[in-house]
């Protein structure tokens, strides 16, 4: 790896690196040999917010949950009632449905998945889903893994 970082000049720096560990946070994700997960520390940030009182914080919001968006599955349907108050000409009325979204995806982001590398000798799933105002898409495969 070393090699790789000097062939392409990459610079690291050393206070920041840290070799021969068996987990760590990389980019915001604990990656260990279980694979990656959601930074707890990251989330608790997140699972404390007050609900969005401005447009502003709509928009901050979903930009916290995206960074997580691979764990949450249909993020873009449970976040659509926030986002809707983002559209042209939509009056900014945060009701009861839009506290539910708000709730339910810090929920979901406090018990999200473990995502684990691909066993490439086990057939691969594109499994795809589309309504009104989102589109999904997840590459995923149906393997039991106990740890």
């Amino acid at each position: 790896m070393l090699k790789r970082c000097e062939d392409t000049k990459l610079a690291l720096n050393w206070e920041k690196s840290h070799f021969m560990v068996k987990k760590g946070i990389v980019l915001g994700h604990k990656i260990s040999k279980k694979g990656i997960e959601v930074d707890k520390a990251k989330i608790e940030v997140i699972s404390k917010l007050p609900h969005p009182t401005t447009v502003k914080g709509i928009r901050s919001f979903p930009g916290h949950a995206g960074f997580y968006r691979r764990f949450i599955k249909d993020l873009s349907k449970i976040s659509r009632p926030m986002t809707h108050l983002l559209e042209k000409n939509s009056p900014f009325i945060f009701s009861n449905e839009c506290i539910q979204a708000f709730r339910t995806l810090k929920d979901k982001l406090t018990e999200a998945p473990i995502l684990i590398a691909p066993n490439w000798d086990q057939p691969v799933e594109l499994m795809c889903e589309a309504s009104d105002y989102t589109v999904g898409v997840v590459l995923g495969q149906r393997i039991k893994k106990h740890f």
